[in-house]
């Protein structure tokens, strides 16, 4: 398989989602007292995606009186709108780009329920074949593709390319959706790309090369992401909130245990099929974000600039859910 031909297949992942589409009507009246029976939730198609698919197909939102909807996102960055107005309820965030958008003071989030933390083999710096770049300091002057600029791709490989000697500046970081990254390494349009599962091994599989995994060694622990909400819309539906986290953290507990739960959904919002989302390594799915690994990536974001003050992290996440 071609570099070129696998980007053609996972841009198809861009466009999909198992639990159907665009906003749905809000109930006033909801089942139990609801302040809402119907959310619309902001989905990055990724393994850390799993645990809202399994409490779909389970039947654990209908359980809670809950109709849900998805909506493909890159980055929560581009729904802030939706956000802020109300038209999108919760979304996958970046532990990054939540503390990014916090720390702007665009919106104020909180993290909803944790999802997945780092482990060896989820992520990493990939190069084509045939790419003279055979470790962190060939990297040098080089192009390296990431998905959002000063987010957890470029965070991690910053840290990596430290401890190979090298200097954040040393390497120019460019934006480019996942989907798009693959075809860029095969017309050497960049010299290499930050990529997550599913991306990582489509990439692998092209005959490219992992020349840094960045979930280990200085980004060892460090959370990924979650499931992101604003403090107003908490503040506006506090049973709705509560019913949903029950649905949320009860996939959750499924996905920590059973990895057969995972690769089952993976396939229904992503165009992996069955057999390339079992032999996909995975982070750790748990329920709380480990604080020291939290508290980590803050330190990483503040020593690059990207923040502009130190965060609490415990004040970024939601409490009180029952």
């Amino acid at each position: 398989m071609k570099i070129a031909h696998a980007a053609a297949a996972l841009a198809l992942v861009a466009g999909l989602a198992a639990c159907g589409g665009g906003a749905a009507p809000n109930s006033t009246s909801g089942s139990g007292g609801l302040e809402k029976t119907q959310l619309l939730v902001g989905v990055v198609p990724v393994p850390s995606a799993a645990p809202l698919f399994i409490a779909e197909k389970r039947g654990f939102f209908k359980a809670e009186g809950l109709t849900v909807k998805t909506e493909i996102i890159q980055a929560p960055q581009a729904v802030m709108p939706k956000i802020l107005n109300g038209s999108m309820d919760a979304f996958l965030t970046s532990y990054v780009s939540l503390l990014s958008i916090n720390d702007s003071g665009a919106a104020r989030l909180k993290l909803f329920q944790h999802s997945q933390e780092s482990a060896p083999g989820i992520a990493g710096v990939v190069v084509p074949k045939g790419s003279p770049v055979r470790s962190a300091t060939d990297l040098k002057g080089r192009t390296v593709a990431v998905n959002v600029l000063k987010a957890l791709g470029q965070t991690v490989t910053n840290a990596h390319l430290q401890q190979a000697g090298l200097a954040p500046g040393d390497v120019k970081y460019v934006a480019m959706p996942f989907n798009e990254q693959l075809g860029a390494l095969a017309s050497g349009k960049v010299d290499a790309a930050w990529l997550v599962e599913p991306f990582l091994t489509a990439a692998k599989k092209a005959g490219g090369t992992e020349v840094i995994d960045t979930m280990s060694g200085p980004t060892a622990g460090i959370p990924i992401d979650g499931w992101g909400v604003s403090q107003d819309w908490l503040t506006r539906n506090p049973r709705t909130a509560a019913a949903f986290h029950r649905a949320l953290a009860k996939a959750q507990r499924i996905a920590a245990a059973d990895r057969s739960a995972i690769d089952e959904v993976i396939p229904t919002y992503t165009q992996i099929d069955a057999a390339s989302a079992a032999a996909m390594k995975l982070g750790v799915f748990s329920m709380e974000p480990p604080q020291a690994g939290f508290q980590k990536l803050a330190d990483l974001l503040v020593g690059y600039g990207y923040l502009k003050s130190r965060p609490v992290v415990a004040q970024q996440i939601a409490t009180g859910l029952g």
